[in-house]
């Protein structure tokens, strides 16, 4: 009898994780960084390698981290969405271009314009291991402490934009 209660039992745990599955929203996955400094990172320049890109290079502004890359297409689908955030002046934008390729990062930028006050290179995929990124793109809203107080995951939209960001830009681009 036990034998056959066991794989039964199994397969109904399985199910119900599955199914508490269905309702949870991707997009709210846990961040152990909201509330804690950003993670310290260097990177070089994507269009300037010779350039260091660090969190000291935003040090003292609130702002947005988009870590990004061509092959990603909720990334083309959100880059006009930052063109505009961009052109607006209501936070800079920093990006990092990550686990991509230069040449096609510079063209990509040329090609649909540069929402980001300068762009890091992250080939190697080394500051989305320190700063928890699963997958493109990622937006992080941090504060003038250098305290990371949103991460967004997926493709920033007007919706997400209104919802989680403006609420904690202290009445900037309301």
């Amino acid at each position: 009898m036990i034998r056959y209660a066991l794989p039964a039992i199994v397969f109904l745990a399985l199910v119900a994780i599955f199914f508490r599955g269905l309702f949870n929203d991707p997009t709210k996955l846990p961040s152990t960084f909201i509330d804690k400094p950003a993670p310290p990172f260097e990177l070089p320049g994507l269009s300037d390698p010779s350039q260091v890109i660090s969190n000291e290079t935003f040090a003292g502004q609130k702002v947005l981290v988009n870590f990004w890359a061509t092959w990603c297409a909720p990334c083309r689908a959100e880059h006009d969405f930052l063109m505009q955030i961009a052109s607006s002046g209501v936070i800079p934008i920093y990006g990092i271009n990550w686990r991509d390729d230069r040449g096609a990062a510079l063209n990509w930028l040329q090609q649909l314009g540069d929402p980001y006050v300068v762009s890091a290179f992250d080939g190697e995929n080394r500051a989305g291991i320190d700063w928890g990124v699963y997958a493109a793109p990622e937006t992080f809203l941090v504060d003038e402490s250098g305290t990371v107080i949103y991460k967004h995951l997926g493709e920033l939209t007007p919706a997400a934009w209104q919802e989680h960001f403006v609420p904690l830009l202290d009445g900037a681009g309301q």
